[in-house]
């Protein structure tokens, strides 16, 4: 594409998708003063607008970034393996290219089976697809403030709400429990027809809250006495974005299932992994019958994982360690900052996963119904507020999607500790201005 057509293109596809693609997702972005016309990348965590304005991301993409935008190793790969004649497609459906990362992936976690898709509410669906198969078992759990995807399995195991509610009924055999409650945990992983119970380390959408110790021990615990697969779904928190390649290396017990997505195609290509212990892939797909009853078209195509080998070794244990310690003082220099507001109930994460949980407001102007949006009857606009604040400071961050009160921000894992300072000062100054209007 020439310079000239891709200019055209950014100038006229932003209003293409508001007529063909999403027109209530432009108008809502438009309101709420997002900045939407976003056009050059300037380096891995800053990006301009049409009219020269810079935004740092401190969402990353929601995570696919983790690596900052157009990282030059991962596109270097790219653009190397289409220099050269190789297959990007495998009739037989065997790539050399997914056996390759898989070795990697499997090498680098312990896990002895990898299958691939685009997508993490499709990884999450091949999780729930093994979880049955294996086990021979029907029920599956996720919990209440969960986001697992969007198609109808992982959808099944959201959050009950406004993403949910107008595809109902759900999968059968889905259930949702309470977060964190012991006894409805016990009572239900003891039922005989059990196959599987789905969990995120941190439910990012739910308001960046962890699973509590007692209640992660408990569930490991369980899980094992009762034959239970454990799923951690790690879509957003896996990939060093915790301190750790996966946040699930501290739980009690290695989960039985990973399901990886997001950052792992380095933010250049879609790319999601199921990782599993290879004799649970055997009870599962283990004959010819079934050998290829589980398969996405193009799981495990060359480009993919191209990008993911190269994104691969970017997560080492030494950048792991360097989001542990940035993370920390961040997250201490923001509850610092914050801790006289009266608007700041919490400041909460692990590495550089944070959540600024506020205190609604009940200040009649600053309601959804006196801004114009009164299907948003309900919601509390505080977080709203705080983010289209931070966008006019030049920060992209957005409110949790089952929490409006939790600020949510999720820098690249490669940003310098100046720009962390920065924010800190800006967020500060932002929560007291809003805090004098409210």
């Amino acid at each position: 594409m020439s310079i000239s057509a891709q200019n055209e293109l950014l100038h006229r596809g932003f209003e293409e998708f508001a007529s063909f693609v999403n027109p209530v997702a432009a108008l809502r972005a438009r309101l709420s003063g997002e900045p939407v016309q976003l056009v050059r990348v300037l380096d891995g965590n800053s990006l301009q607008d049409v009219s020269g304005k810079v935004y740092e991301d401190y969402l990353s993409g929601y995570g696919t970034q983790a690596l900052g935008h157009r990282n030059p190793q991962i596109a270097q790969a790219l653009r190397d393996y289409l220099e050269t004649d190789a297959p990007s497609f495998f009739p037989s459906g065997i790539s050399p290219f997914a056996g390759r990362l898989a070795k990697q992936l499997a090498t680098r976690t312990g896990y002895g089976n990898v299958s691939f898709a685009s997508s993490g509410t499709e990884a999450v669906e091949s999780a729930l697809k093994l979880a049955r198969s294996a086990t021979g078992k029907t029920r599956i759990f996720g919990l209440s403030g969960a986001y697992h995807g969007c198609t109808f399995g992982s959808l099944s195991l959201m959050q009950r709400g406004p993403f949910s509610d107008p595809f109902a009924p759900f999968l059968r055999g889905v259930e949702i429990l309470p977060f964190s409650e012991l006894d409805p945990l016990a009572a239900a992983l003891s039922q005989a027809d059990v196959a599987a119970v789905i969990v995120e380390p941190i439910q990012i959408e739910g308001g960046v809250r962890s699973l509590p110790t007692d209640y992660l021990s408990a569930l490991c615990t369980l899980c094992e006495r009762h034959g239970v697969l454990l799923i951690a779904d790690e879509v957003q928190t896996g990939l060093c974005r915790t301190g750790r390649f996966l946040a699930s290396e501290s739980w009690p017990r290695k989960p039985d299932v990973v399901v990886l997505a997001k950052s792992l195609g380095g933010g250049l290509v879609p790319l999601s992994a199921m990782l599993t212990h290879s004799a649970m892939f055997q009870r599962a797909y283990g004959t010819f019958v079934t050998a290829e009853s589980h398969q996405y078209t193009f799981s495990g195509n060359a480009l993919a994982c191209v990008a993911g080998m190269a994104a691969l070794p970017l997560y080492s244990e030494e950048l792991a360690a360097q989001v542990r310690r940035r993370g920390d003082r961040f997250r201490q220099a923001l509850a610092e900052a914050l801790s006289d507001s009266p608007l700041v109930k919490e400041v909460r994460g692990a590495g550089l996963l944070v959540g600024i949980e506020l205190h609604p407001s009940d200040h009649p102007w600053l309601s959804f119904e006196a801004l114009g949006l009164p299907e948003l009857s309900g919601q509390p606009s505080v977080g709203m507020l705080l983010c289209h604040r931070l966008f006019r400071r030049g920060y992209l961050t957005h409110v949790a999607g089952h929490q409006w009160r939790v600020v949510r921000l999720q820098p690249s894992l490669l940003i310098e500790n100046e720009s962390l300072q920065r924010f800190v000062l800006a967020c500060k100054q932002e929560v007291q201005e809003l805090a004098d209007l409210l």
